[in-house]
C-alpha cells in the first residue's frame, strides 16, 4: 500500500511559537496572516495535512503550500511579498514624521489630531494620513477607559480566581456573584419606529423614568446557569436573602466557592456571621477595581445589550418580568463562558500598562505646562 512521500517534520522554536500565537490571536492581525499562522501551529502539533485542513476548514492545497513555505523560510514566509505597482510617492521619513507627530503632539487648541488637521500640518493628503494610521493601527479619534488596581494582594487574588476558572475543584461548585443595582425601568416619550428595509429602529432621545430594581445574580462556572433574585434595594439584608437562595439550590454534599467583589454589603457583620456558620462556603474576593475578572459581569453585559438597553418598560413590574424571562431563556440552553488567559498573561498585561503609564506621565505633565504641537 502506498503511503506517499514522508513529510518533513515541522518543529517550532519557542520564539517562533510565541510569534505565531501572537499572529493567530491578535485582534489587529490581518485575517489571511492569522489563518496562515493557525495552519502552521496546527501542523506543528504533528497533525496530517488533511486533518489540519478539516480542522481549520481550509483547502488541502493551502495547508501544503504554507507548510512548505514555512519550512523553507520560517516565519518570514508567511508575509506577502511586495507587489509591483506605481513607485511610492511618500517616503519612509514622511511616514515616520506622521507617526511621531500623531503620537507625541497635539494640534493647538485641540486634544487629538484628525486626518484633515494632520494633512494640513504635514502637507500630505488626507487619504495618505488615513492609510498610514490604518497600517500602524493608530486611531486618535477613539479613546477607552482603564484603571490599574492598587490592591496590595493583586497578584495573589488574580492567581486565586484564575486558578478556579482554569482548574475548578472537584466535588464543588464555583459561583461568580454580584449585583446589578439601580436598573431603570425606562419608557420612551413617544412610540418606537420599528426596523424596516433601509431604516434602523428609531426612538426618541428622551425617556420617562418609572422606578428602579436591583438584580442579584450567581453565574455557575461549569454550566453557566444563573440564579437570580430581584430586590428594590441592595443592602446586606437583601444579599443575605440571596445567599439563602444559593444555599437552597446547591446540594448539601458539595463545597461552594463564591467569587465576588469588595462592595461594602459583602463584608458586613451580618454577612460574616452567615459565612462563619457555613464552612462549606469559600470566599474569593476580586482585586480592588478588578470587577472585570468576575465572569458574571460578562453575563450582565449580555443582559444589558440583549434585553434592557432597547427595552421599553412602563413599570418596575414589567422590567422585572423581562429580566426573569431572560434568565429563564438563558437557563434553558446556557453556553458556558470559557476563560482563556492564564494568571501570568494577565499580570504581564497589567505590568505593561503600568510601565506605559509611568513612561507617559512626564510627557503628560510637560504638555499641560508648556503645550505641544501647533
Amino acid at each position: 500500500m502506498r503511503t506517499g512521500r514522508p513529510k518533513q517534520p515541522l518543529i517550532l522554536t519557542p520564539e517562533e511559537e510565541t510569534q505565531l500565537q501572537s499572529l493567530a490571536h491578535r485582534a489587529r492581525s490581518q485575517p489571511l496572516l492569522a489563518r496562515r499562522a493557525r495552519v502552521i501551529l496546527a501542523c506543528a502539533t504533528g497533525l496530517d495535512n488533511q486533518v489540519v485542513a478539516r480542522k481549520l476548514r481550509v483547502s488541502l492545497g493551502m495547508v501544503g503550500k504554507w507548510r512548505a513555505r514555512f519550512l523553507k523560510a520560517r516565519c518570514e514566509a508567511l508575509y506577502d511579498e511586495p507587489r509591483p505597482g506605481a513607485p511610492r510617492r511618500v517616503s519612509d521619513a514622511q511616514v515616520e514624521q506622521v507617526i511621531i507627530q500623531t503620537l507625541e503632539s497635539t494640534p493647538r487648541g485641540e486634544t487629538h489630531w484628525s486626518t484633515r488637521g494632520l494633512a494640513r500640518a504635514t502637507g500630505l493628503s488626507r487619504m495618505t494620513i488615513s492609510r498610514i494610521w490604518r497600517a500602524f493601527g493608530l486611531q486618535p479619534h477613539r479613546t477607552d477607559t482603564f484603571k490599574l488596581s492598587p490592591d496590595p494582594l493583586l497578584i495573589e487574588k488574580v492567581r486565586d480566581i484564575v486558578g478556579l476558572y482554569l482548574n475548578p475543584p472537584e466535588h464543588a461548585l464555583v459561583f461568580c456573584v454580584d449585583e446589578k443595582s439601580q436598573i431603570q425601568a425606562l419608557d420612551r416619550t413617544q412610540p418606537l419606529l420599528p426596523i424596516r428595509p433601509g431604516q434602523v429602529e428609531r426612538r426618541t432621545h428622551d425617556y420617562k423614568r418609572n422606578g428602579t430594581t436591583s438584580l442579584f445574580a450567581a453565574l455557575e462556572l461549569k454550566s453557566s446557569r444563573v440564579i437570580g433574585q430581584l430586590h428594590h434595594r441592595h443592602r446586606s439584608l437583601e444579599f443575605r436573602k440571596f445567599l439563602d437562595l444559593i444555599e437552597a439550590q446547591v446540594p448539601a454534599e458539595l463545597e461552594v466557592h463564591i467569587i465576588l467583589d469588595n462592595y461594602g454589603t459583602h463584608k458586613t457583620a451580618l454577612i460574616r456571621k452567615w459565612f462563619a456558620k457555613r464552612p462549606r462556603f469559600h470566599l474569593h474576593f476580586t482585586p480592588t477595581y478588578g470587577s472585570w475578572i468576575n465572569l458574571v459581569e460578562r453575563w450582565f453585559a449580555e443582559l444589558t445589550n440583549k434585553r434592557i438597553r432597547r427595552g421599553v418598560f412602563r413599570s418596575v413590574k414589567e422590567l422585572e418580568a423581562a429580566i426573569r424571562e431572560y434568565i429563564e431563556v438563558h437557563n434553558d440552553d446556557p453556553t458556558p463562558f470559557v476563560w482563556t488567559k492564564t494568571a501570568d498573561q494577565i499580570l504581564d498585561s497589567i505590568a505593561r500598562y503600568a510601565r506605559r503609564t509611568l513612561a507617559a506621565t512626564p510627557l503628560q505633565l510637560m504638555s499641560r505646562t508648556t503645550g505641544t504641537g501647533d
